[in-house]
């Protein structure tokens, strides 16, 4: 198998593949318009996975303000080429960023990869620590008033 190979540089990223991988796929994000997905590739660090012969398999991206806080977000290795170690690759390629180096916290969320990140010390958040506002589906559009 391959090495993953893990850029920053947007203008690698094959955006239409994670588009259709968040809007498709992704438990998280089903029914992301696209240009959301521009404008969140935009205001983060971006790191995309990619091998010989296959192109882009992999990304990820931190919401940060590269001084104390980072969040990670829309981590994904597509299904074909999960298995591999790639995950862990990225996760660590991630962690590892100049950038993101010596942050006071990072955070995450997940329903399914628990013991990806807690290999990398992620720990569940204490009860009463966190607060967040919720807007379920808001990709899709409200029914229409009867």
């Amino acid at each position: 198998m391959d090495a993953l190979r893990i850029s920053t540089d947007r203008d690698e990223l094959d955006v239409g593949m994670v588009h259709r991988f968040l809007a498709e796929d992704a438990y998280w994000s089903r029914g992301i318009p696209r240009d959301v997905v521009e404008r969140a590739i935009a205001g983060s660090l971006c790191f995309g996975g990619y091998l010989e012969g296959a192109g882009q398999v992999a990304f990820g991206r931190v919401v940060t303000d590269s001084a104390t806080f980072g969040y990670l977000a829309d981590v994904f290795v597509l299904p074909a080429h999960r298995g591999h170690g790639h995950g862990r690759t990225l996760v660590a390629a991630m962690l590892a960023h100049p950038q993101l180096r010596g942050l006071r916290r990072l955070m995450l969320a997940t329903s399914d990869a628990h013991g990806l990140y807690a290999g990398f010390g992620f720990e569940a958040a204490g009860p009463g620590k966190l607060m967040e506002i919720v807007h379920p589906d808001p990709y899709r559009a409200a029914p229409a008033a009867a």
